[in-house]
């Protein structure tokens, strides 16, 4: 057992709890904690103790063992703890047990688990109507199942860790009422999923590049310093939690909309992941994948493992990902950035998003990564089809292109443009369809045979 030396405040103390199975090295064990302590520091709560325990497996009981159980009493008498923050979820059945050998009349200790105190930040940052509805989603899915004593009386006056949220708004703890909430709340963020999926038929030509990243790695700071988004950017974890899109150009006449994206962490609630769906839609439905990461942290390899896993629960493992590595200014081990160079090759950049150091950079190999599938084709179109020409001009990137004549099946020479264009794979078969149309033109030249210059131009300007 730990203890950590604390003067009493107006926040909340806790008591965190961990155990450290075979399945998990010491390093991530105590990286677990690490990040637990500092979860809990933004819940509004000072650790004054941590007690671990190693086991071959976690107490289906109790978590811990019998002994540490004792020992986790103790602990909380002695520093008059308000609540025992746990690493993993608990059951119900777990919950029962260790309120059982903890709490007294005396001691009205609250239990709050990993998931329910991520929830609990969460109802903290939710600013939008669709961020509460979402986090009021995951809360109440995760209290259903948890109906036990510490949760039957969640009144308006009650706060504090693992009180906000559905207790703050006189939600009734009854399963039956839970239920009933539960199905409004589907209903309402159904309604903006649909809305989300309009807006994004709507820009179904642009490309679209999404950040993704551990929470806390600077996703929002580099938002604001690629674009005019003024997202909230503070040092602390899951600072923003609305998906935010603005429109961004990375080389002129190369429109790309950025979306930055709620951040991921290890152990990321399941109910948190169904109820920000239609937040991760933009994740899941981008054409690039901007990786954020931290190169300060202790742990960033971890945390890029972690959010590999995330996306592939999401289904987006497969995209095209580059590979950010943020605060590069703030490194004081420079050799890392060597191995990671050599590590990494050029699916890799090292920026500063708050210096704007290597944006450049970042903004080259997006645009690499953004046009590695591109096709291109040359195609012929009547300087009659003014509408066709202004789409293609729209959806695609020119490369090149001449006013000449051409021929079409009935011998007929008529001015057409000849046009050399790159487009994307989510516009390169719609504009493929649109062209067909025009592929009995057969290219004759910019003078056709047998029109003398004085001609032709006397026959370009009677067709104008």
């Amino acid at each position: 057992m730990t203890d950590r030396p604390t003067t009493r405040t107006t926040r909340e103390t806790a008591v965190l709890v961990g155990v450290s199975t075979p399945d998990i090295t010491t390093e991530e064990f105590a990286e677990g904690l690490e990040e637990l302590e500092l979860l809990t520091d933004t819940a509004g709560a000072d650790t004054v103790a941590i007690v671990t325990q190693n086991l071959p497996r976690i107490k289906t009981t109790t978590y811990i063992g019998k002994g540490k159980v004792e020992e986790l009493e103790d602990t909380v008498k002695r520093h008059g703890a308000d609540l025992v923050v746990f690493d993993d979820d608990l059951t119900p059945v777990q919950i029962r047990n260790i309120e059982k050998a903890i709490s007294s009349q005396d001691n009205n200790v609250k239990l709050v688990d990993r998931s329910g105190l991520i929830l609990d930040i969460f109802a903290r940052r939710a600013r939008s109507s669709q961020s509460k509805a979402q986090v009021e989603l995951a809360q109440l899915q995760y209290l259903r199942s948890r109906l036990t004593r510490a949760w039957t009386h969640l009144e308006r006056q009650k706060g504090g860790i693992g009180m906000r949220g559905p207790g703050e708004t006189q939600i009734e703890t009854d399963r039956r009422l839970i239920g009933k909430r539960i199905a409004v709340l589907k209903d309402q963020l159904d309604r903006i999923d649909r809305q989300r999926t309009t807006q994004r038929k709507g820009r179904a030509d642009q490309t679209r590049v999404a950040l993704v990243g551990y929470t806390n790695a600077g996703k929002s700071t580099l938002m604001n310093a690629l674009s005019d988004a003024e997202v909230l950017a503070e040092d602390r974890l899951f600072a923003t939690l609305d998906a935010t899109t603005r429109q961004v150009f990375f080389a002129p006449n190369k429109p790309i909309l950025l979306s930055d994206t709620v951040g991921f962490i290890r152990k990321l609630p399941h109910a948190l992941v169904e109820s920000f769906k239609s937040t991760l839609d933009e994740t899941r439905e981008a054409d690039v994948l901007l990786h954020v990461v931290d190169a300060t942290h202790e742990y960033f390899e971890d945390h890029i493992a972690v959010v590999r896993e995330t996306l592939k629960e999401l289904g987006a493992e497969d995209k095209p990902t580059l590979l950010v590595f943020n605060k590069v200014d703030a490194l004081e081990e420079r050799g890392l950035l060597t191995a990671l160079r050599a590590e990494h090759g050029d699916n890799a950049v090292f920026v500063s998003a708050l210096r704007g150091i290597g944006l450049d950079t970042l903004r080259e190999k997006t645009l690499e990564l953004v046009e590695s599938d591109y096709s291109e084709r040359t195609a012929l179109l009547p300087m009659t089809e003014a509408k066709a020409l202004a789409h293609l001009h729209r959806t695609a990137e020119i490369l090149d292109e001449s006013v000449g004549y051409a021929s079409g099946d009935d011998g007929v020479t008529k001015p057409v443009m000849r046009i050399h264009y790159r487009a994307s794979p989510k516009n390169a078969p719609e504009l493929a369809r649109m062209l067909l149309h025009f592929d009995y033109l057969t290219w004759q030249g910019e003078t056709p045979p047998g029109l003398a210059p004085e001609a032709e131009t006397a026959s370009g300007d009677s067709m104008a």
